[in-house]
Parts: C-alpha cells; structure tokens; sequence
C-alpha cells in the first residue's frame, strides 16, 4: 500500500487496473478456474512492457523465462504492452515469433504461452460475438504460464477441455454489452 505521499506511477496504474480486469473478468467469470489460487497467492509477476523493437520484446520475454527459471514463488508471467501491438494482426505475429522464440531457448514443455489482446477474436468468430471477450484483456497481454503447474491444476479440474466452450457459452449467454462493460469497468 502506498503512502500519501508517495506517487502513483502509470506502470502502478496499469497493474492495478490488470489485476482489476483478472478478478472481475478471468475470476469473476469462472473463465480460469485455476486462477483464483494464483491471485490469493499472491504469485503472478507483472512486467510492463514499453513500446520497442522486436529485439527488446524478445529480451524482456528471456528475462520473464529467467526470472521464472529462479524464482519458484511465480507461478505465472504477464507481460503487459500497452503502448503497442494495438493491432491485433500485429499482435499475433509476436505470438508466433514468441512461440518460436521458447521453442528456440529450449523452454518447450516448462513454460507455455497464453494469449489476451483488447481486439481478440477467435477464428471464425465476427468481431461481435460476445465469445471474444474470454481473451479480451484491456492491454495486449502475453502470459507465462509454469507447464508444471498447469498439468498438475488440470489432473484436479473435471473434464479440462471444456472449459473453452463453457467460457464461450457463458459469454454470449451474458451478451455482448455486458462482457463489454464489465471488461471497460477495470479500466
């Protein structure tokens, strides 16, 4: 908790409304049921991510696989951009270049690579279909995740490969303007 006297910063801020926008929408919504322990923990590392180069966004995605590799206390990475892949096409080719990029520093089956961007959209889904906001995050977001962790919370979660339908139905069942609202509130 910060003082009265201390300021706030924009990365606080950002933080803040990213841990907003995990509670109300990923918890709230049930949409990661493996989440809630996570954020009790206390054990998600926050790292914001200024606009640069794919150089620096591949060296700030190393340091986020290092810091993981020694510290046991994070679970679980978000790397925030929120001054840049506003494009979601933009977006998706540093997806692949990440992916690429873990596959190459041989981190293949220790870390995986979610996705959540503010102009998500499935494949095959209209930009309107309220089953988008389950990865429609206010900041372009990459998230680490321990494969270790995840296995493990997934042997204990009943029938895990429903969880993306379920999420999907929940969404358009609670409707567009809704899912939109609730995501802008966190902001």
């Amino acid at each position: 908790m910060l003082s009265n006297s201390q300021a706030i910063t924009p990365d606080q801020v950002i933080i803040e409304q990213t841990k907003r926008w995990i509670k109300s929408v990923v918890i709230g919504c049930h949409f990661c049921p493996f989440a809630a322990p996570v954020v009790s923990a206390d054990s998600i590392q926050y790292n914001i991510i200024p606009k640069g180069s794919n150089k620096q966004y591949m060296d700030a995605l190393l340091r986020a696989f290092r810091q993981l590799d020694t510290d046991a206390g994070i679970e679980t990475t978000l790397l925030i951009f929120p001054g840049d892949m506003q494009s979601f096409a933009v977006y998706l080719n540093f997806v692949k270049r990440s992916e690429t990029f873990l596959k190459s520093k041989g981190y293949e089956g220790k870390y995986q690579l979610a996705t959540f961007h503010p102009q998500y959209i499935f494949a095959g889904a209209h930009g309107d279909d309220a089953a988008n906001y389950t990865n429609r995050s206010i900041y372009p977001m990459l998230h680490i995740l321990r494969e270790k962790g995840l296995s493990k919370a997934l042997a204990s979660f009943p029938e895990p490969g429903n969880i993306p339908e379920k999420n999907m139905a929940f969404a358009r069942k609670k409707g567009l303007e809704y899912m939109k609202a609730l995501r802008e509130s966190c902001l």
